[in-house]
């Protein structure tokens, strides 16, 4: 099953909801503000897309982070961010059970869930 990563008041994550629930695609939502995220499923994520992509800079809980927090990132300090603030995650992140895709576009879905 799909799983969707994200907060509901996203206005990109309400976009790729309302693109699955409108193609009956079945999926599991998980509100990573709510009920956070496990250490391991954020490393996969780092893995496989790399931290930089997944550190949203443009959102309130980065601009609100203290200078010192978002200086001299790297990987670890990357992941010790999104666990603490999962907020930050750029969003939607969807897992399809074989890759993790960042972002929502109607193309990138059309492509990846057909």
């Amino acid at each position: 099953m799909l799983t969707l990563y994200g907060i509901p008041n996203c206005d990109t994550v309400k976009k790729a909801r309302a693109w699955l629930d409108g193609h009956a695609l079945p999926y599991r939502f998980h509100d990573f503000r709510r009920y956070g995220l496990p250490e391991p499923l954020v490393r996969a994520w780092v893995e496989e897309l790399g931290w930089e992509p997944l550190v949203n800079r443009r959102g309130t809980t980065w601009r609100k982070l203290p200078p010192e927090r978002r200086e001299a990132l790297d990987m670890a300090r990357a992941v010790r961010l999104m666990l603490e603030f999962p907020s930050v995650i750029r969003r939607p992140l969807l897992d399809t059970g074989d890759a993790f895709h960042l972002g929502f576009s109607e193309a990138l879905y059309l492509e990846t869930l057909g």
